[in-house]
């Protein structure tokens, strides 16, 4: 399957959420919602998948991913009235630091579901039919 592809299940799974619950939940109730939607489209993912961090080649940690689907597209989910600056930029690093092609940052705190689509900049350029996401 086409990242592409992937991704628009991915975000669509995640509106039958927001449309489902409206916003106000916790970070936890909407990942597990979206865990039972990935489930229903038949997509493969892990919840919480732990990620080793590298600094220059050295172990210097973990993080856990909220989502890694398809082992191709890490997704990350907030709850926050709106997104910044700071959320993409963590979702960027998540992107880059775990070297995924793609990643999304969904939030499902707002009154409409927000999402961003991130590149990995050290990888390949997205094909001119890829759009960045808002």
């Amino acid at each position: 399957m086409k990242l592409d592809e992937i991704t628009y299940q991915v975000i669509g799974c995640a509106m039958k959420v927001h449309n489902t619950l409206g916003n106000g939940f916790q970070e936890v109730i909407y990942q597990r919602c979206l865990a039972i939607e990935l489930d229903r489209v038949k997509l493969s993912f892990g919840r919480e998948v732990e990620q080793n961090i590298l600094y220059e080649g050295i172990h210097v940690g973990t993080r856990r991913a909220d989502f890694v689907v398809e082992d191709q597209i890490i997704v990350e989910l907030k709850a926050v009235i709106s997104l910044e600056n700071v959320h993409l930029a963590q979702a960027k690093n998540y992107v880059i630091a775990y070297n995924f092609p793609i990643g999304l940052l969904i939030n499902f705190g707002s009154t409409s579901l927000q999402y961003k689509k991130i590149f990995n900049p050290k990888l390949s350029p997205p094909s001119p039919s890829s759009k960045q996401l808002s």
